[in-house]
């Protein structure tokens, strides 16, 4: 149930389909060649943060002196802005700014900064996965952990590789109803993340 939970919720948090709109917009002066190894990079970097942060996400906060139940109220409390602005159908702030956004307009190379990072992986998602991967008590969870990265990786990939049939089938509204119903799911999940560090932080909670 945690492993298909934490892929619902980080499924949300990277929100690929509602990513389609920026995407082409940024690569709407690449050709063929150079869209396809934009896709490929940024998948791949999807993947490498997703898997990092699970491997070595807790000896990070942990360096820093962060608590897990202070991370779960933070990244909780990130996810709910997050949730918030996808109810409205808005990219939000927490990902990138409009001045960021610009910026990227003006790059050559958009793969791995801003579209995987912080666009797709934002503080939302890296943040959910050290919480999820610090409540995993056995290896194999981690692995699995690993695992829903890849597949995630893979979803991006396709998402970003059929962007332009996507956005002709399904069109703007569609992508927005998409994007206003995982904002509804990351809103529940972000109340449970910071429930649960408040009561981790605060015992007399419980």
């Amino acid at each position: 149930m945690d492993i298909i939970k934490s892929f619902i919720s980080l499924l949300a948090l990277i929100n690929p389909i509602g990513a389609i709109p920026f995407f082409m917009s940024l690569t709407s002066q690449q050709s063929d060649d150079e869209r396809r190894r934009t896709i490929r990079i940024a998948s791949i970097s999807v993947f490498c943060v997703i898997a990092v942060t699970t491997l070595l996400g807790q000896q990070i906060i942990g360096f820093f002196g962060i608590s897990v139940g202070s991370l779960e109220v933070g990244g909780g409390i990130i996810m709910l802005l997050m949730a918030i602005s996808m109810l409205n159908a808005q990219i939000g702030n927490s990902r990138s700014t409009p001045e960021e956004r610009h910026e990227a307009e003006l790059k050559d190379n958009i793969a791995v900064v801003p579209l995987a990072i912080p666009l797709l992986t934002g503080p939302g998602s890296i943040s959910t996965v050290i919480v999820y991967s610090a409540n995993f008590h056995h290896w194999y969870d981690r692995v699995s952990l690993v695992a829903i990265g890849a597949l995630l990786a893979v979803i991006c990939f396709f998402s970003l590789r059929l962007a332009e049939p996507i956005a002709r089938w399904i069109g703007r509204t569609g992508i927005n109803i998409g994007t206003r119903l995982m904002g509804l799911m990351l809103s529940a999940l972000a109340v449970e993340f910071i429930v649960d560090g408040l009561k981790a932080l605060l015992p007399n909670l419980r």
